[in-house]
């Protein structure tokens, strides 16, 4: 609010609303909402924009799309580090072989310990295909 910074402060309110939002709908009002789950919402904020991106330049509307991509700098600011292909590609390998997982039907197996140790600091999508890849 300081910095007179419209953008942000609006991201932000944004934000503030769905975190409150996902609250109450996981604990009620009084409830907390622990990190894990505030990240989420966060990346599901982040999704929001990248599908408008795509529809507004579908749309031929590339000053909307400017902006989505300005909120969207704003939100992947407040995500952990994301991970790079090689960690995820070594934490994969790491994983099937503690599962002992040797084809694609033990594939959900491998998907919840994978999750589990990346914590959010990787797309579920990009777990999967990486995942997909080294169980052939």
């Amino acid at each position: 609010m300081r910095d007179k910074n419209a953008l942000k402060l609006g991201v932000l309110r944004m934000l503030k609303a769905a975190l409150m939002n996902a609250t109450i709908e996981k604990s009620g009002a009084q409830g907390k909402l622990g990190d894990a789950d505030a990240i989420q919402v966060i990346r599901k904020q982040v999704k929001q924009r990248q599908d408008s991106i795509e529809s507004f330049e579908k749309g031929g509307r590339a000053e909307l799309a400017a902006k989505e991509k300005e909120e969207m700098g704003i939100l992947q600011s407040y995500l952990p580090q994301a991970m790079s292909a090689d960690e995820i590609s070594k934490i994969v390998r790491e994983t099937i072989a503690e599962v002992g997982a040797t084809s694609k039907a033990q594939m959900g197996a491998v998907m919840k310990a994978v999750q589990a140790k990346v914590s959010g600091r990787a797309e579920g999508k990009t777990l999967s295909a990486e995942v997909q890849a080294q169980l052939k």
